[in-house]
C-alpha cells in the first residue's frame, strides 16, 4: 500500500471512530432520565384524586433524582432550606438562594410548591428570643419587661412572616404556617417552646394573621403536626384550632405529617383524625408521609438486606393507606412524601443510625413492591 493510501485509510478509520462516538453520545441516556422510565407515573395515576408531592433538597434538582421527581410528583416542598434558621438566620439577613432554586425547579417543570415552615420550635435562630440587650427572654422575671419582650418577639415574627410570604405569594399557594405546637406531656398540652413561654398562643395567631395579610385570600394556611392519629394529641390540636378559629384566626387546614411504620398506627385512626378536622370546615393534607420498616420502639437493624416479608408487609400497608386516601378524597387535598427514594431519608439516622427503607423507591431508584401497591390496587402483596 502506498504512503498516500495509508494516510487516506487512516483518515477514514478515524472518521468512522468519530462517527461511532458521536452516535453513542447522541443516543446515550439522558443523565436526568429516571432509572425506570417505563413504569406508571404516581402523579398521573392520582390525577383524578389529589396531587402527589415530595420533599427535596436543592442538590436534588439535577441528575437521576431530578428525573425521578419530574416523572412521579407534581408538588414539591423544601425539606430544610425554607425553615426559619436557613432562610432567616439573623434579624437583618434573609438567605433566598436555596429556596429560590427549588421554586425555579418547580416552575420549570410545571409543579406546585408547599412552604415548610414559617414557624417552628426547632431549626430557628436564637436571635428571635433575645431581648433588646441580647439576654434570653425566657429568663426574664419582671412583668413589665416580660410584656416588652413579648411585644418585641411578635414584632420580629410579624416581619419574618410578612417578608417571606410577600416574596413567594405568587409562586406558593400552600403554607405550613406553624409546625408542631402540640405536646401532650407539656403543661396545657402546648409545646413548651420559647415561642409559647414568651408569647402564649398569641404567636400562632400572629403568624397566621401576618401570612393572610401578606399573601391575600388565595393562599392556603395550615397548622402542621405529627401524631395526629393519636386521640389525645388530635383532640388537643382540635381544641386549639377551634379556639383560634373562634377568635377569627385565618386557618384553612391541618397538615398531618404521617410519619408511620409498618406496624401502626391504624389506617382508620389516620382517617378519623381527618374527619374530625373536616367537621370544622378545614382541609386536610398528608404533609410528610413515610413508613419505617421498624416499629417505634425498635432499635434493631436489618442491615443491607431487608427481608422480603417486611417489604411485602410495607407494600400491603401502603396499599391499604392509599385506598383509604382515595376513598376519602373529599376531605384530603394532597399527599406529600418526605423524600422520594430510600437513599435520602431522615429515618436512616433517626432514632438511631441504621438501614431504613420508608419510601416507594429503593436506593437505586427502583420501584419497590410498595410502589406497585400504590399505583395499582389490584396488585396482591400477601
Amino acid at each position: 500500500m502506498s504512503r498516500l493510501a495509508k494516510i487516506v485509510s487512516g483518515i477514514m478509520a478515524g472518521a468512522v471512530l468519530i462517527l461511532i462516538v458521536a452516535i453513542l453520545i447522541v443516543n446515550r441516556s439522558d443523565p436526568n432520565e429516571p432509572a425506570q422510565s417505563d413504569i406508571p407515573s404516581l402523579a398521573v395515576e392520582y390525577a383524578d384524586f389529589f396531587p402527589i408531592g415530595a420533599a427535596i433538597e436543592p442538590s436534588q434538582t439535577n441528575g437521576l433524582k431530578a428525573g425521578l421527581l419530574k416523572k412521579h410528583v407534581n408538588w414539591l416542598v423544601a425539606e430544610n432550606v425554607m425553615k426559619p434558621d436557613s432562610i432567616h438566620p439573623a434579624e437583618e439577613t434573609f438567605n433566598w438562594s436555596n429556596a429560590d432554586k427549588i421554586v425555579a425547579f418547580a416552575k420549570e417543570n410545571g409543579m406546585e410548591i408547599r412552604y415548610h415552615t414559617l414557624v417552628w420550635h426547632s431549626q430557628v435562630g436564637a436571635w428571635f428570643f433575645k431581648d433588646s440587650e441580647g439576654k434570653p427572654m425566657v429568663d426574664e422575671t419582671d412583668p413589665v419587661r416580660q410584656k416588652a419582650n413579648k411585644k418585641l418577639l411578635l414584632e420580629r415574627l410579624d416581619t419574618h412572616v410578612r417578608t417571606i410570604v410577600d416574596r413567594y405569594k405568587n409562586d406558593i399557594k400552600s403554607w405550613d404556617v406553624v409546625n408542631e405546637v402540640i405536646e401532650p406531656a407539656d403543661p396545657d398540652g402546648m409545646r413548651a417552646s420559647e415561642w409559647y413561654k414568651i408569647a402564649g398562643i398569641d404567636y400562632i395567631a400572629t403568624a397566621f394573621q401576618a401570612a393572610r395579610e401578606a399573601g391575600g385570600p388565595d393562599i392556603k394556611l395550615y397548622i402542621n403536626d405529627y401524631g395526629t392519629d393519636d386521640p389525645r394529641k388530635r383532640d388537643l390540636l382540635y381544641d386549639l384550632v377551634k379556639k383560634l378559629l373562634d377568635q377569627g384566626v385565618p386557618i384553612d387546614g391541618v397538615g398531618h405529617q404521617t410519619h408511620i411504620d409498618v406496624y401502626g398506627p391504624t389506617v382508620e385512626s389516620i382517617i378519623e383524625s381527618m374527619r374530625k378536622f373536616a367537621e370544622l370546615g378545614l382541609d386536610n393534607i398528608v404533609t410528610e408521609l413515610d413508613m419505617s420498616i421498624y416499629s417505634w420502639n425498635d432499635r434493631s437493624d436489618y442491615g443491607t438486606v431487608i427481608p422480603e416479608e417486611i417489604l411485602a408487609q410495607q407494600a400491603k400497608r401502603y396499599g391499604e393507606l392509599f385506598q383509604a386516601f382515595r376513598d376519602h378524597r373529599e376531605i384530603l387535598s394532597g399527599v406529600v412524601f418526605w423524600g422520594i427514594a430510600d437513599d435520602h431519608t431522615w429515618l436512616n439516622g433517626f432514632p438511631v443510625k441504621r438501614t431504613n427503607a420508608p419510601l416507594l423507591f429503593d436506593k437505586q431508584y427502583q420501584a419497590k413492591p410498595a410502589f406497585w401497591s400504590v399505583v395499582d390496587p389490584s396488585v396482591k402483596t400477601d
